[in-house]
């Protein structure tokens, strides 16, 4: 097994990302034949609620978490929530699943597409560096769904 700090955690709800800021998380992968990963997070208790309704649905959830350095890109989980307990003001939030697989060219075809809509200069720059950080669905993903 190998651990990492968790930095951050987005959740994807129909292509809107969410963040929760977190006091502390660690991320574990597992190295097991289903390439599982843990991802435990410490937060405020107002997202208390948020969790546990999460929790109650059993859904999988796409989330986003940034590892080890806050330059890094955010990888994207397939998770479900396993738990949510509290501890003193502040709440553990357990997710067990697995690694999407890793979208090569996301940054090419975002320019690509950035383009193709006419912006450049500034706007270009601000548009490109707001969604690498938020890595909204590109057109050519949609497009094939």
């Amino acid at each position: 097994m190998k651990t990492f700090k968790m930095l951050s955690l987005g959740v994807v709800e129909n292509d809107v990302v969410t963040d929760y800021p977190l006091e502390d998380g660690i991320i574990i992968n597992q190295e097991n034949s289903h390439r599982s990963w843990v991802l435990e997070m410490l937060m405020d208790i107002r997202y208390l609620e948020t969790f546990k309704r999460m929790m109650e649905t059993g859904h999988i959830y796409d989330v986003k978490v940034v590892i080890s350095y806050p330059e890094n890109e955010p990888a994207t989980f397939e998770v479900a929530i396993y738990g949510v307990k509290v501890i003193g003001d502040q709440i553990s939030v357990l997710l067990k699943g697995t690694l999407k697989r890793a979208r090569r060219k996301y940054a090419e075809t975002l320019l690509s597409e950035l383009l193709e809509d006419g912006l450049e200069g500034e706007e270009l720059l601000e548009r490109f560096e707001h969604d690498m950080r938020k890595r909204p669905g590109l057109r050519k993903d949609e497009a094939k769904q």
